[in-house]
């Protein structure tokens, strides 16, 4: 007789307990079943997968509750994925990129290395981190609102280049985390916010096929749409993930499936009536089908070259080097904020960009954000450098607690931004006979005529450098000069760069401070 099977939910977890009828009887083949079976005598059939993390982060109002609406695909989406990951044994390996739309809950649940970036850029930031980290598992999963509209141009060439990473275009025809706009694949007479009528041919044009369009291309490895509109499909679409992740998994190119997925909330659908309309009215216009398997041949040479970050930016340590990473140096300050302005040509962004590895490379929190306009040269550019010991907010400054003026414009354009006891270095012998700063401390250096005199110019900004770190002592001036050694290639200009320096520092220490006319405020 048959065995009596019976099944149980407990705590989110579907269980199978097996019984058999007359043990004694049951043959060896079902003895090996038997012995699969846990000790409670339930055999684990269905639960959580360890791809996703224990606890989901909410607002207190909201813990209990996913981000997703009640028969949204991403749900099913997400699962299917997991699945795929965990059975390939691929999640210590894998990088999930998340643009903006539905899609961007994405990090909230997997327990992979996260990316979140711009709307409709996932393919072009997982390009990036593809070519940087070759030996991972690259995700791009994104919403029809994100790839097929901001993001045409970014999916395409991707698709084109053939990039080895795998794309999850979930496809409900609708923007649903924005309200209901129509969406490049908004049907025919479908309406939405934005198509009140309809969506019409003659007026919004046709609903973009993505599947077809990329099949078109040469480089795609493997190109299929599926659906989430019953059992059956959604086994389909579950060895097409697992397909699309094997694929990159074995170095094949570029793989890329599209998800036909309820949206029952913006579709004013309940779930059922909604998985029944993307059989109904979406399969129809987007047929479920592989566009594209094969492995492509891509001409021999043409492998674009994998090098590691550090090789690509130069920052390879140099045989026998002290490791400036172990030096330590004093910073006594929560952060400090650094304005740097002048014309285009004096060094205004260089000066920023040299502060900030000197920063990374005494373990500082660092961030330079540059402004300049069309100009190669004399046009107006500043920037702005954050040093920190805490993660920085935000790039802008608004108050800076030192200004580098390098020219008189950038004197009075800036002065009024800096702080209350803050510093003023400025690129002048004097300062202008009518410049009023109270309440501000301001050294005038005649840095160019400084840096003229060591044999270039161009030293002024390092003049000015050498002067910050003396009048701040925010940095170590022996990191100065290990950045100054690995950046600067020509010899006698490193030599002058030396000199400037050291110059820089000099001049706070033995002249800035001799004849100095006293403000109203006391400062000189």
């Amino acid at each position: 007789m048959a065995n009596e099977s019976v099944i149980s939910v407990v705590d989110s977890e579907v269980k199978l307990e097996v019984k058999p009828e007359n043990e004694s009887a049951v043959n060896p083949q079902a003895n090996a079943v038997v012995d699969e079976v846990s000790n409670n005598g339930y055999e684990l059939v269905h639960s959580k997968s360890p791809l996703f993390y224990d606890l989901y982060e909410r607002k207190a109002e909201l813990k209990h509750q996913t981000h997703y609406c009640p028969g949204c695909g991403h749900g099913v989406v997400h699962k299917l994925i997991a699945e795929a990951l965990q059975d390939l044994g691929l999640q210590d390996k894998t990088i999930f990129v998340s643009p903006v739309g539905c899609s961007v809950f994405a990090y909230y649940y997997f327990d992979v290395g996260n990316v979140q970036v711009a709307h409709g850029r996932a393919p072009a930031s997982a390009t990036g981190i593809k070519r940087s980290c070759p030996d991972k598992i690259v995700i791009s999963y994104q919403g029809d609102g994100d790839l097929a509209a901001i993001g045409t141009a970014e999916i395409v060439h991707a698709a084109n280049r053939g990039e080895k990473i795998t794309v999850f275009f979930v496809n409900n025809g609708i923007y649903g985390m924005t309200g209901g706009q129509m969406a490049p694949t908004t049907l025919v007479g479908q309406k939405s916010t934005t198509s009140p009528w309809g969506r019409r041919p003659s007026n919004e044009g046709f609903p973009l096929h993505m599947a077809e369009l990329l099949a078109t291309l040469e480089a795609p490895a493997y190109i299929e749409r599926v659906a989430l509109s019953d059992n059956k499909n959604i086994m389909k679409a579950r060895r097409a993930i697992r397909k699309a992740l094997e694929i990159q998994r074995d170095g094949a190119g570029f793989s890329f499936v599209e998800i036909l997925s309820p949206c029952p909330t913006i579709w004013s659908k309940d779930p059922v009536e909604a998985r029944r309309w993307v059989l109904d009215k979406m399969t129809p216009t987007f047929p479920l089908n592989v566009f594209r398997d094969r492995r492509p041949e891509m001409p021999a040479g043409t492998e674009p070259p994998q090098r590691p970050i550090a090789d690509v930016l130069g920052i390879t340590a140099k045989a026998g080097a002290a490791d400036t990473s172990k030096r330590k140096h004093a910073h006594h300050f929560r952060d400090v904020k650094i304005k740097i302005a002048g014309f285009g040509g004096q060094g205004v962004l260089l000066l920023g960009q040299l502060l900030i590895e000197m920063g990374m490379r005494e373990g500082l929190e660092v961030s330079w954000l540059p402004s300049y306009g069309p100009e190669m040269r004399s046009g107006s550019a500043h920037c702005h450098v954050c040093l920190s010991n805490e993660r920085i907010g935000s790039p802008l400054i608004s108050h800076p607690d030192v200004l580098v003026a390098m020219n008189e414009y950038s004197l009075r354009k800036f002065a009024h931004e800096v702080v209350s006891g803050g510093i003023i270095l400025y690129n002048g012998a004097s300062l202008p006979a009518d410049f009023y700063a109270p309440e501000v401390q301001v050294v005038s250096i005649p840095a160019a005529e400084m840096a003229d005199k060591l044999g270039s110019t161009k030293a002024t900004n390092i003049v000015l450098m050498g002067a910050l770190l003396e009048e701040t002592h925010c940095l170590a001036p022996g990191t100065a000069l290990s950045v100054l050694e690995d950046k600067v290639k020509k010899l006698d200009l490193l030599e002058i760069d030396r000199k400037a320096l050291t110059a820089g520092r000099l001049f706070i220490d033995e002249q800035a401070h001799i004849g100095a006319v006293s403000q109203p405020d006391g400062f000189a």
